[in-house]
């Protein structure tokens, strides 16, 4: 899935501004209905949440066309993945080693739902939902989908790396927590 975010150009975080963000260019994020949050409908949205959503749409579509070797080549030296039921991965070449598979064997998506900057400016986070689609050892489809977490942070250099990534699989449906299973 491609990420509109990933297509608008990236916008220079100086200070960290509480007033309506407009520029153009961002007709995008009005005018996409796959998009879960608009920011231009978000008048406290910063141009700091703004750089972090621009750089989740660009980590997005690299992982769209390069699959897990691009996801690995997104972090910082010293990141972390935490997912659900799963042991934590530490360090970018522990990632990079797990993170091998092929965008067409396996497609995974998400799409941003909101993002905040920290004071400094120098580090922050994104939130939304994610979806991978594969087959099974029969050929029929596969879709996993949950809830993500993710912290960049901007290095000496000026370049931006994910810090943290975590992940939860989809919450189970209102009401289905507390039932009785059927006789």
């Amino acid at each position: 899935m491609y990420c509109a975010i990933a297509s608008t150009p990236l916008i220079a975080q100086s200070g960290t501004g509480s007033g309506t963000v407009a520029a153009s260019g961002y007709d995008a994020f009005a005018q996409n209905p796959g998009i879960i949050s608009n920011p231009l409908s978000q008048p406290a949205l910063t141009p700091g949440a703004l750089v972090l959503l621009e750089l989740e749409g660009r980590f997005s579509q690299a992982v769209t066309e390069g699959g897990g070797k691009a996801f690995g080549s997104w972090f910082a030296d010293d990141g972390v993945i935490l997912n659900n039921g799963k042991p934590a991965i530490l360090g970018r070449t522990a990632i990079a080693a797990q993170a091998q598979w092929d965008p067409k064997t396996y497609q995974l998506s998400w799409t941003p739902q909101g993002a905040q900057m920290g004071p400094s400016n120098d580090m922050g986070f994104t939130w939304g939902h994610y979806e991978g689609r594969s087959k099974d050892k029969n050929g029929e489809p596969v879709v996993i989908s949950g809830r993500y977490f993710t912290v960049w942070k901007k290095l000496p250099n000026g370049t931006w790396k994910v810090a943290l990534d975590a992940s939860a699989d989809e919450p189970p449906a209102t009401g289905e927590c507390c039932t009785l299973p059927k006789p």
